[in-house]
């Protein structure tokens, strides 16, 4: 096991920080980490993304997991993992960004959609798999395949909000992906990042065990 996994899914929630103001990003990474969620996924399709991941990694330390979102190929894999990434986290299954990704000893989580790609996925070296988009198929999804894949760490992203973590979690995904929901624009932008700490707080509380 990559020794950054246990810290990346112990809070049930890693947060998909999408296009955010680059000015900000530290400020709401530290409201997230205070709140519990220390899996910080930064998307590559973000301004200044690779300069946000090496910010982070040098101002978080280890009190945080920083990774690269919405990755579709090798190259761009091997600079997000120069520039500082810890995982790799991918809409699609790629298996160029999954072996770059295991060359240098880093998590990847591809993105799959059937039973078939999340073996496949497995087959090449993934940590994990991201099932995407998970609102389309809900939580009777991951259920259903825990039977034949329960060997295959599920997480699933797309449309996890406070009313249905718990659900996901329940049918047996070891995290969510959590995206618009988690990062309230409201609270970014009225600057409100003790709101956003008691907000990611309740994130975490709904991806624990019942």
């Amino acid at each position: 096991m990559k020794k950054e996994l246990p810290q990346l899914l112990e809070p049930g929630v890693v947060a998909v920080m999408r296009r955010l103001p680059s000015e900000h990003i530290q400020d709401i990474a530290n409201a997230l980490v205070a709140g519990g969620v220390t899996g910080l996924e930064v998307t590559v399709d973000s301004d200044d993304a690779f300069d946000s991941i090496r910010e982070l990694r040098e101002r978080l330390g280890d009190r945080a997991v920083v990774g690269a979102g919405t990755v579709l190929d090798q190259e761009t894999t091997v600079q997000a993992i120069q520039a500082g990434a810890q995982f790799i986290f991918a809409p699609t299954l790629d298996r160029a960004t999954i072996e770059a990704s295991n060359r240098y000893n880093t998590i990847v989580i591809p993105g799959i959609f059937t039973p078939t790609e999340a073996l496949q996925a497995k087959n090449w070296g993934a940590d994990l798999v991201k099932v995407f988009p998970a609102d389309s198929v809900g939580p009777a999804f991951i259920k259903a395949l825990q039977g034949p894949l329960g060997h295959i760490p599920m997480m699933p992203t797309g449309g996890i909000d406070l009313d249905n973590i718990a659900d996901y979690m329940r049918a047996g995904a070891v995290a969510v992906g959590a995206g618009g929901s988690l990062l309230d624009k409201k609270l970014i932008g009225e600057q409100d990042w003790d709101g956003l700490t008691a907000h990611a707080r309740k994130f975490v509380a709904e991806a624990k065990p019942r």
